[in-house]
């Protein structure tokens, strides 16, 4: 695995997010409860940045658009673009379900890096 040092250890402070730029890719970081993760900024549905998107008391994220809920440590589908009411059925067809692709973070070193593996989408 290939650590990448992306921030400042206190460049996120509670609640906070920030995206950053690797290998060409937006990576969405956020501090919540004490522990800071990473993913790609962009929802598996449709492409939607996950910056404004609302993160739950059972750490997960919730996508801004189409309200797809994923979990913020593995990144596994809790719904899938259930939203609006009755075409969220419709809309989840538009592509096949998939997981948020996640990264491990540590703090260390004054900074936060993020963990890249040969098969990580960056």
């Amino acid at each position: 695995m290939e650590w990448i040092r992306v921030l400042d250890a206190d460049a996120l402070s509670s609640g906070e997010r920030q995206v950053v730029s690797v290998k060409d890719h937006k990576i969405l970081l956020l501090e919540h409860e004490n522990t800071i993760y990473a993913m790609l900024n962009t929802c598996p549905h449709m492409g939607v940045s996950l910056k404004n998107g609302r993160v739950t008391e059972e750490d997960d994220i919730v996508c801004p658009f189409h309200h797809s809920v994923f979990d913020l440590e593995t990144g596994a589908v809790k719904a899938w673009a259930p939203w609006p009411p009755v075409l969220g059925k419709l809309l989840g067809a538009v592509r096949p379900e998939s997981p948020l692709h996640v990264y491990p973070t540590k703090t260390e070193s004054g900074g936060i890096w993020i963990g890249l593996g040969k098969d990580d989408a960056v």
